[in-house]
């Protein structure tokens, strides 16, 4: 296969993702409340290897046997981060004794400065069943790929630097599977309800 051809493909796949969540937006706007699973023919989710803000190791496999959310984003994010994640803490309250069932996973796209600590230190804001995850800078990248997630390093003024990202929560099933994603513009026991479906 030719650097052009592999090229190509990955454009043609990033498309098809980028297609897929699209129509699962679209749809969650319409105000039809739950959403049915999209199947699409562009995998979304996979394995990883990261590090939660405890400092222990967590894969996928950690996950099996029951339904999670999967947002991207970094502490140092000014408004939407803190936003979604605030709206996912409502959601884990709301579920009461069922937030043991499921799981809630923020995947940082900054790993140079979210290292475990700062991941805790800001978590400590959230609901407690939210999960930070760090790690080197490769496995992040990997985690990325396997969610189609899109990411950039913004330079500013003073010689810091902010992020660009997609900014989507991934509803996942208690297979791994993407399922289509979370819509939190709803009353977080509206939300709940339709987490609680995938149980």
């Amino acid at each position: 296969m030719t650097a052009r051809t592999s090229r190509l493909l990955l454009v043609i796949s990033a498309f098809l993702a980028g297609l897929v969540l699209f129509l699962g937006v679209v749809l969650f706007m319409s105000g039809s409340g739950t959403l049915p699973a999209i199947r699409s023919a562009v995998a979304i989710g996979g394995p990883f290897q990261l590090i939660d803000q405890s400092g222990r190791a967590v894969t996928e496999q950690d996950f099996k046997g029951r339904p999670f959310l999967v947002f991207f984003g970094f502490t140092n994010c000014p408004d939407i981060c803190p936003t979604t994640l605030f709206d996912v803490s409502e959601v884990m309250r709301a579920l009461g004794r069922d937030a043991d069932r499921t799981a809630a996973l923020f995947v940082t796209v900054d790993p140079e400065r979210d290292t475990p600590e700062k991941m805790k230190d800001y978590l400590s804001s959230f609901d407690p069943h939210l999960r930070g995850l760090t790690g080197d800078p490769a496995a992040i990248a990997a985690a990325e790929k396997a969610y189609r997630v899109y990411s950039k390093k913004i330079p500013t003024d003073g010689g810091g630097y902010t992020m660009d990202h997609t900014a989507i929560v991934y509803l996942m099933d208690k297979q791994g599977n993407f399922v289509a994603p979370f819509n939190l513009k709803r009353r977080p026991e509206e939300s709940a309800a339709d987490l609680l479906r995938y149980l």
